[in-house]
């Protein structure tokens, strides 16, 4: 019989391995794959199964400890151990109706791709290059209290740039949706780290006039974020 950490402990995308890596281990805690008390597969055995970097999986590790899901022990008997008292579920009321995260989540995967591939094969004014440079250097600088207001300026501005002003406005509403899902989960300084790595990736595409890498760019960061949405409200 296959184990039940088998399926969830299995190698992780390279690109967002951070946020799947806590996608996988938040999973493992809310559906009691590891109970309460427990502890979790040794950081060797757990970094070779998911196919990580031990200084991701203690990124991660570190996240799901500063939020409540488990904990650090040390001496003989140490390691990473699932807290008794877990943070509480999401009430449903608060994701919605079955089947949003998803829905929300496919929607803007297909509409901001589609944007950041219009925009890259636009014709950009200089001062539309200006401002898409700019809003990637307003998120990389912002603080946690003002990161996702930010982050959703230069999602917008991707958006502006594609060069519809219908596309602007469902992208808009969308992102509304998932607003309101991300207030549900924590912000992860490392996530935040990787996703400005990501913001930059898909501006040179955009700025560079290279549709395909913006839109393959664009899909990579929107799943990192899914990874997230899925793992703690799922």
């Amino acid at each position: 019989m296959i184990e039940l950490t088998d399926a969830l402990f299995r190698p992780v995308r390279a690109g967002n391995a951070f946020e799947e890596t806590v996608e996988r281990l938040v999973q493992a805690v809310r559906l009691g794959v590891v109970p309460p008390g427990e502890r979790l597969p040794a950081e060797r055995d757990l970094a070779a199964r998911l196919g990580v970097s031990r200084a991701t999986l203690r990124e991660a590790l570190k996240s799901l400890q500063d939020n409540g899901y488990v904990e650090s022990r040390r001496g003989r008997y140490g390691g990473t151990f699932v807290t008794e008292d877990l943070p509480g579920a999401v009430p449903a009321a608060a994701s919605g109706v079955p089947g949003e995260v998803s829905d929300a989540l496919l929607l803007r995967a297909a509409l901001e791709a589609g944007a950041a591939e219009l925009a890259a094969g636009a014709d950009l004014s200089p001062e539309r290059r200006r401002d898409l440079r700019a809003r990637r250097s307003d998120c990389a600088e912002a603080g946690l209290q003002d990161y996702r207001r930010k982050d959703s300026r230069l999602h917008l501005a991707i958006a502006e740039a594609a060069g519809s002003p219908s596309l602007t406005a469902a992208i808009a509403d969308v992102r509304m949706r998932v607003n309101t899902l991300l207030d549900r989960i924590p912000l992860l300084p490392p996530n935040l780290s990787h996703s400005n790595d990501q913001h930059a990736r898909v501006v040179d595409a955009v700025l560079g006039g290279d549709p395909e890498e913006a839109r393959r760019a664009m899909a990579e960061h929107l799943e990192g974020t899914a990874a997230l949405l899925r793992g703690f409200l799922s």
